[in-house]
């Protein structure tokens, strides 16, 4: 198949979901990967194509002192060429590992395309790693070479490795970035359209997972299952040529590749940027407003905050609104449906896949729910008790898995190095993701948890999301995460730890109203008995580490002590019983 066919298949798949945005059930009957053929380069094959005599905005980055930088389709390819030819010249070739770090600049976005383009393997990372994690990036990764900010560089100094050296600022020893513009202006590929002759399944990403409990994952994307998979994700997100579009996502996580880098370009919609040091809500809805964004995706993190705003300036031009990264709490969506009249579609997926289920444009929204399947996504309900598909309707407890007859185009290659671990996620044949769920009978799927972080109380199953989301509607409550506290009675207990919203008071009377307000809300069995005020720890993408929470309980039960800050239900003889 050549380039051109490739190009051809995929607008006819993306423009078939642009042509069925609020049309659901039409989009999932009509649907089908694009077959690209065995030969596919997303950069080349596509980005180059619709970037051609293209001088609509493709990144708008603003920072928070006011300066911004706007760069076309058409520049963005060229500047891509360009850092394309001067990485051949420091030796990126095929199949090379290249560890790229860098935040949320101009620089990231040339590099990501130069490095496809090439047929090297990006490694996105953060910028907060230190020194220790980035050895084993690099060692583990097998590193062949490293692009950094200058002022990261120093991180470097102990990481061992032949590895090269690129700099993005000028630091003694490294090769010096801003070369490539000066040197290749010119630029343009060497074999007709393409940089290299790419296969299909050939490897263009390694992530290395958030680790919540355990050692971070390397986890492998082809050529096609990122760049062809977010066909679904620019279905979620609803975004449509020349949109603006907003995604809070800092670099080294797969949700930034999802929300700011293929699904909007595959949409050919500008990718909008803030820049911020210190999370500020109203600069952020200023921007929103000033920038006209009509698609704006955060975590629920920053919808947290944003309904703490006294004040609104309204929507703007905003049309979609989206949540991912963790399950968002139903009052949270309410809240902001009261203060810019638009709903929070919530949208779900892992490192390991796109997105797979979502509430999409028009479709109706259940509070709690993420939705239903994508277009394309092989999405089944494995029963948590027999193992076995559960059949078609309501199902009250499943796990989300991927059913690989179907061959899910939206699915990693494997786990790098870790055929044992692969194995295990493939069992059955089907993909695990490891989150439990219950389906409705219209289809909509709502979750439950991670398989470890379900537990027993009184026998009764406990899902931590559904006790939070109850914790979260009491105003003293920002975030909470709940687990289980071992108990010689119940066998254990739900305990929450609670981060508090600005005016509470981490004390006794604090405590006794949101005891109470468990009480009133919660069954018996999923009541939260034990409560402590604290910030909750989070890998550095985000994600609350409930697992390191359960072991402080556990270490606190085996030496027999009471945890210091810890409120319990027996502190307070007088909490009302809930009138029902």
């Amino acid at each position: 198949m050549s380039a051109t066919t490739a190009t051809t298949a995929f607008r006819a798949a993306r423009d078939s979901l642009l042509a069925r945005r609020t049309d659901y059930e039409t989009a999932i009957v009509g649907f089908d990967w694009p077959d690209v053929g065995p030969r596919f380069n997303w950069a080349s094959d596509w980005f180059d194509v619709v970037a051609r005599d293209n001088d609509r905005t493709a990144l708008w980055l603003v920072e928070e002192d006011g300066s911004e930088q706007k760069i076309t389709y058409r520049e963005m390819a060229a500047r891509s060429d360009a850092a394309a030819a001067w990485l051949r010249a420091q030796g990126v070739n095929r199949g090379d590992r290249v560890l790229l770090m860098l935040g949320n600049q101009v620089e990231l976005w040339e590099l990501m395309l130069a490095i496809i383009k090439l047929g090297a393997v990006i490694m996105p990372t953060t910028t907060v790693l230190g020194p220790h994690e980035l050895v084993d990036r690099v060692v583990r990764g097998e590193v062949r070479h490293v692009i950094a900010n200058a002022e990261d560089a120093p991180k470097f100094q102990d990481v061992p490795g032949d590895y090269g050296r690129i700099s993005v600022g000028e630091v003694p020893g490294w090769a010096h970035y801003a070369e490539a513009n000066a040197s290749s202006a010119l630029a343009s590929p060497p074999d007709g359209d393409r940089w290299c002759d790419t296969e299909a399944s050939d490897p263009v990403l390694i992530y290395f997972t958030s680790g919540t409990t355990s050692k971070p994952k390397m986890v492998e994307h082809s050529q096609v299952s990122y760049p062809v998979g977010h066909l679904a994700t620019m279905y979620w997100l609803g975004v449509q040529p020349g949109d603006v579009h907003l995604a809070i996502s800092s670099p080294g996580w797969g949700k930034h590749a999802w929300s700011c880098f293929f699904a909007p370009w595959i949409a050919e919609a500008t990718v909008f940027v803030y820049n911020y040091t210190k999370f500020d809500p109203v600069a952020l809805e200023e921007q929103l407003v000033r920038a006209q964004v009509n698609t704006f995706c955060a975590p629920p993190t920053v919808w947290r905050m944003l309904i703490q705003m006294t004040e609104t300036r309204g929507p703007g031009a905003m049309r979609e609104l989206l949540s991912a990264g963790e399950p968002l709490n139903p009052e949270v969506i309410a809240q902001i449906q009261r203060m810019w009249g638009l709903p929070i579609r919530d949208g779900y997926g892992q490192t390991e896949t796109t997105a797979l289920i979502a509430n999409t444009p028009g479709s109706p929204i259940k509070a709690g729910s993420m939705g239903r399947p994508l277009p394309g996504a092989a999405v089944v309900l494995l029963d948590t008790r027999t193992g076995q598909p559960a059949p078609d309707g309501p199902v009250e407890e499943g796990e989300i898995c991927l059913d690989l007859a179907r061959h899910p185009v939206n699915l990693m290659t494997g786990y790098v190095a870790d055929e044992q671990r692969d194995a295990q996620a493939r069992e059955g044949g089907y993909f695990h993701t490891g989150d439990v769920a219950s389906r409705d009978e219209n289809g909509l799927i709502s979750y439950i948890g991670r398989t470890d972080d379900v537990f027993k109380s009184s026998d009764f199953k406990v899902s931590p999301f559904e006790v939070e989301s109850i914790l979260i509607e009491h105003p003293a409550v920002a975030e909470a995460a709940v687990v289980p506290a071992p108990d010689p009675v119940r066998q254990t207990i739900p305990k929450a730890y609670v981060a508090l919203t600005a005016g509470w008071e981490p004390g006794r009377e604090t405590a006794r109203a949101v005891l109470q307000h468990c009480r009133e809300n919660l069954p018996p069995y999923m009541r939260i008995r034990r409560v402590e005020f604290a910030e909750l720890p989070k890998t550095i993408s985000g994600k609350i580490r409930r697992v390191e929470l359960r072991q402080r309980e556990n270490e606190a039960a085996e030496a027999g002590i009471i945890v210091e800050g810890e409120w319990r239900e027996d502190h307070f003889p007088d909490l009302k019983k809930p009138v029902r």
